[in-house]
């Protein structure tokens, strides 16, 4: 872990300020930089648990703050770096979790899944497939958190037995699909790879209307990773070239060929091991559910979608011709012919802030349980 003092700034600062505030310790306002205050914050934490006081976040601070890494926090930035941090905390807390690696971003980080349950009925549940979209990876995440508590001390969520959950399915969760992506948008990558950072700028000058680095959706090297699936791609290759979206850029180029962007292809063959009897696709943009595939009827899948849509708020409707092919959930019902549902579990302009996450998961905690019930 990276040593933490006077003037380190970053999302990890934001985890340590966030996870003070959590345990009690008063370190005001979360604003990613380690001043005077968080300093006082770290010498107090230090001081209550018997390690050294020199205000400094090294391996013994580190150490014993990791007893509470499996809290997820709901109010900073969350980039792949922080995921980690959870996945490290969740291990430990949580050992009767299966993770696994699925594969690799274009920059060589994991693409993590999570197992919960031994279940037969399979079901698999994604986010941060779009960088500015991040929010959807602290869903999932707090999500598995308080079902994973739930599990160890015998109780329920959302009025349904967590054991009872685990004995009768397995639910998998990828989440986040795009962590190049995601890190750019949240300034991991133009604190710690200013060259990496320097390439996406490069690209997204293709594009000098999309805001950079907040309009970023696609993965590092400027593809949009859900338009890579071989599910009409050539239609929406057509549709965003007509867009004038034909080369590399933050948003909605297609690629080169479908399954060309690695993280993409790393999602189309962990599908292919298994028999996902639903998917969720989570997104952000107009809190609605998108629940077709051409003419594709899946059996259930509309009475499935209307109850997710009664449970949360969320509009059901077919996905709008224009953004409506080569996504991973296109792709899932022409290949399966079974429910598979594109999330959108928000409004405003991406990335969306943070305040948000209360609404939004109050709002999906329904459909996160629905799913494996109604699969």
């Amino acid at each position: 872990m990276e040593t933490l003092k006077i003037g380190s700034t970053g999302t990890l600062v934001e985890y340590l300020q966030s996870t003070l505030k959590t345990l009690g310790f008063n370190n005001g306002k979360i604003d990613g930089i380690f001043g005077n205050q968080t300093r006082n914050t770290v010498l107090a934490f230090q001081k209550n648990f018997g390690i050294t006081q020199d205000g400094i976040v090294g391996n013994q601070t580190w150490q014993k703050l990791s007893n509470y890494f499996y809290i997820v926090p709901t109010n900073i930035s969350y980039g792949s770096n922080i995921l980690s941090i959870n996945l490290d905390g969740f291990a430990s807390k949580f050992p009767f979790l299966r993770q696994s690696n699925i594969g690799y971003s274009a920059l060589g980080k994991n693409l993590k899944s999570i197992r919960f349950g031994q279940g037969r009925k399979e079901v698999f549940y994604s986010a941060s497939i779009h960088a500015n979209e991040w929010i959807t990876s602290v869903l999932l995440m707090k999500f598995l958190e308080n079902l994973s508590s739930a599990y160890l001390n015998n109780s329920t969520i959302w009025g349904y037995p967590a054991r009872t959950l685990y004995n009768n399915y397995s639910l998998y969760i990828v989440p986040m699909i795009n962590p190049d992506g995601v890190d750019l948008v949240v300034g991991n990558t133009q604190k710690y790879t200013p060259d990496i950072y320097a390439h996406a700028k490069n690209i997204s000058n293709n594009y000098p209307s999309i805001p950079f680095p907040n309009g970023w959706k696609a993965n590092i090297n400027g593809v949009d990773l859900n338009l890579q699936f071989p599910a009409e791609w050539e239609t929406a290759r057509r549709n965003k070239f007509a867009q004038g979206y034909t080369k590399p850029g933050p948003r909605d180029y297609v690629g080169p060929s479908p399954l060309y962007a690695q993280e993409a292809k790393a999602i189309y063959n962990f599908t292919l091991l298994h028999s996902f009897s639903l998917i969720l696709a989570y997104h952000t943009q107009g809190e609605t559910i998108y629940w077709k595939f051409l003419d594709y009827l899946p059996q259930n899948s509309y009475n499935i979608g209307r109850q997710l849509s009664n449970v949360s708020g969320y509009l059901l409707e077919s996905t709008p011709y224009s953004s409506g092919f080569a996504g991973y959930k296109d792709w899932f019902i022409q290949n399966y012919n079974l429910p598979g549902y594109t999330i959108e579990a928000g409004l405003g302009e991406n990335p969306l802030p943070i305040s948000q996450f209360q609404s939004i998961y109050d709002k999906n905690i329904g459909i996160l349980i629905l799913s494996m019930l109604l699969s």
